[in-house]
């Protein structure tokens, strides 16, 4: 089905109201959480318009994707997160090597990589949510 521009804003719009009302009242847990949702679904956009050879969109996401990144690494709290930490940076790096090679070579499979990671450290932070609400409404940061 084609959808107008109108019809695409609108869409748009609805995203940014769903995604707003998730962070309002959020826990520290629950917005990292939504941060990796968002994360993914930039990831699977980017290679979706990388292998439909559309430049403007690939990029875009992979802006979004790499912001988000950047969001993730810079919250890690090295003191209280040690080794954890350090190894979640690590990850956080690699990904962001294999989103921009994904782009430059036009190669949508490092962006599968990329994503693969991610999803296997976002998988375990929905794994600790009942641990971190029964323990507190503050998450630790890692």
């Amino acid at each position: 089905m084609f959808m107008g521009q109108s019809q695409l804003k609108a869409l748009k719009r609805y995203a940014a109201v769903d995604t707003d009302s998730r962070v309002e009242g959020a826990t520290p847990h629950q917005l990292v959480r939504i941060l990796f949702d968002e994360l993914m679904l930039a990831l699977d956009a980017s290679a979706l318009a990388l292998r439909a050879n559309d430049r403007q969109k690939t990029v875009d996401k992979q802006t979004r994707a790499l912001t988000i990144l950047h969001a993730l690494e810079t919250s890690l709290d090295y003191t209280r997160g040690g080794d954890i930490a350090i190894s979640l940076a690590t990850i956080y790096r690699e990904a962001r090597k294999r989103i921009l090679e994904a782009t430059a070579v036009g190669q949508p499979d490092s962006l599968d990589i990329a994503r693969g990671y991610i999803g296997e450290i976002a998988e375990a932070w929905s794994q600790i949510a009942p641990q971190v609400d029964r323990g507190s409404a503050l998450a630790p940061r890692y």
